[in-house]
């Protein structure tokens, strides 16, 4: 169980593997030091015996410490480099990365915890298994040949019995992976919409599903370990019973006067280690099926199709612009955008409205490159054949993932003194509230929980306004900020307008008011644009959801005063 494939990707791990079996090798000299020594003292009383049975003693130790150490050398090096490589290739494949967030942690933890098991022990079990019986038999041939060729003609019944193991222990895994990685990504998918489970009071159906993938995984469970048991059973067996009939052997020739009692008793005291080794690969057999299959998802990972990288650079002309644009989402019945025209000249103030499902945001998403399309274009070059640094550079899709300090996620913007960061968050008015806190230094925990939605959202603006992009795209930045906070980001793009590009994507369209051009999607077309004083004189669809609009909130309004009448 080899991977050559893994050996070239890990070849400096390598070096400290080969360390590993000449260290387990010299341990077993020294083993062999201690045998013949022991076999000697007891047999002819010897003292001189003592100095060279303390030397192989000490050849052990030292062996074994070293071997240790070269084994955590293996291991760091192989999760270093692994890590290396699988960060590499998200960065290549960028906003084009098909691996779901739970498949991505399981191959980063657990996968390289396996791939690093492998290599840190297995391998060199492997070759030392093979190494060791052949070095014994060259020794002890000379003490008695008929033992010496019984226990390395039994030897190999413990790798029949792993081949034969692992033809069954290959399909249970199959299925326990694809169980494990499954139910990796149902746990992480409740988890992170717990909050909407709860309000929809659908929790207790997701609890029943996780029970049932859980117990599905317990039983593939129970049968790996069920079958690692049955064959260190097996193992056992071959491995005590090769090693009782060599000695049978070394006592009949005793017996017969052709062998000498010391020879008679190293045969005995080493006849196991003819068999310790591979059973003891056989004990590592999971770690390497493990390993292997690791390594499995590894390469299907880094084997993902790249796509050809842009090598045009961007000019001055920044229009942003799709030509008869449709796209359609893998396993959907309809396209989510269809034949969608539209022209953004830098700089200007674009909205991109519509109801719920009109296909605003993969809209959007299309325009900043995190969906592929060929038929949007930057200064008249599509997206995909611009160099991406130039891309990443241009265009700012605003996000609200979190991680670290309020210091660390607005520096993953920009490189800027506290003053720059404190002016930032001082303009979307976040500094007043942080200042109570620990400043630039609060700690935000998982996904930002210990601020308020509006807070994230202003946050994400702060980081956004920081990188100083000439094109910002804004996916509904002020759901969940009062009216007055509204007014002050809206204000913000009004005013970053005038030199860049600023894309917002709202469903109340009230925030629209301000833009130079207003674009309104139904079912993936744009069907109305133009200013809002235009479309609403045009007594449209726009005009009719404004309309609406405009009732509800007077009335939630006049619902508010009444309230305080009321007290």
């Amino acid at each position: 169980m080899i991977k050559s494939r893994l050996l070239k990707q890990l070849s400096k791990s390598s070096y400290y593997v080969l360390w590993q079996i000449l260290l387990k090798w010299t341990g077993l000299i020294g083993q062999i030091f201690v045998i013949f020594a022991a076999a000697r003292m007891l047999t002819s009383g010897q003292a001189n015996s003592l100095i060279k049975l303390i030397a192989g003693i000490v050849i052990q130790v030292v062996s074994l410490v070293l071997y240790n150490q070269a084994s955590f050398l293996a291991s760091a090096r192989v999760k270093e480099v692994l890590r290396e490589k699988i960060y590499a290739k998200l960065l290549r494949l960028g906003n084009h990365n098909p691996v779901t967030p739970a498949e991505l942690t399981q191959l980063t933890s657990d996968g390289i915890e396996s791939v690093d098991s492998y290599f840190s022990r297995y391998l060199s079990q492997f070759a030392y298994a093979r190494l060791a019986p052949i070095t014994l038999f060259a020794i002890l041939v000379k003490i008695s040949a008929p033992a010496s060729i019984t226990l390395l003609c039994l030897v190999p019944l413990i790798p029949i019995v792993i081949m034969v193991v692992m033809v069954i222990a290959k399909k249970i895994l199959n299925r326990y992976f694809a169980i494990y990685y499954h139910l990796g990504d149902t746990f992480l998918e409740k988890m992170q919409g717990m909050t909407t489970l709860k309000l929809y009071q659908a929790d207790q159906k997701a609890e029943d599903d996780l029970a049932r993938e859980s117990e599905h995984f317990r039983q593939i469970t129970m049968k790996v370990l069920t079958m690692q048991l049955l064959s260190t059973v097996i193992m056992d067996l071959v491995a005590y019973g090769g090693a009782s009939a060599g000695i049978l052997v070394a006592l009949r020739e005793l017996a017969l006067g052709q062998i000498s009692k010391e020879g008679t008793l190293i045969i005995i005291f080493l006849s196991a280690s003819y068999f310790l080794p591979m059973r003891q690969l056989g004990a590592y057999f999971h770690i390497g099926m493990n390993g292997m299959k690791a390594s499995d998802q590894i390469f299907a990972f880094l084997d993902l199709p790249e796509g050809k990288k842009g090598q045009e650079h961007l000019g001055q002309d920044l229009t942003l612009s799709a030509k008869n644009l449709t796209f359609a989402y893998q396993d959907s019945g309809s396209p989510a955008i269809q034949d969608l025209s539209l022209t953004l000249p830098h700089p200007g103030f674009y909205a991109l409205a519509g109801r719920s499902g009109s296909g605003k945001s993969t809209l959007a998403q299309l325009l900043a490159n995190r969906l592929p399309s060929s038929q949007v274009k930057l200064g008249g070059i599509p997206l995909p054949e611009i160099d991406p640094s130039d891309l990443t550079a241009a265009i700012t899709s605003v996000s609200e993932s979190f991680a670290g300090s309020i210091r660390d996620n607005l520096l993953a913007a920009k490189m800027a003194s506290d003053d720059e960061l404190i002016d930032v968050l001082s303009r979307v008015q976040l500094w007043n509230f942080l200042q109570k806190r620990a400043g630039l230094d609060t700690v935000l925990t998982t996904n930002a929980a210990n601020l308020s939605g509006g807070q994230r959202q202003r946050l994400a603006i702060a980081r956004a306004l920081l990188k100083d992009s000439q094109i910002y795209i804004f996916d509904e930045a002020t759901s969940n900020v009062d009216l007055e906070t509204e007014a002050d980001i809206m204000a913000i793009f009004q005013e970053l307008a005038k030199a860049k590009t600023v894309i917002l994507i709202t469903h109340r369209l009230a925030n629209a008011a301000l833009c130079d051009r207003i674009f309104f999607l139904e079912k993936g077309q744009i069907t109305e644009s133009g200013t809002q004083d235009e479309l609403i004189q045009k007594a449209g669809a726009y005009a009719q959801l404004y309309q609406q609009q405009a009732a509800l909130e007077s009335y939630a309004q006049l619902g508010g005063k009444n309230e305080n009448e009321k007290d």
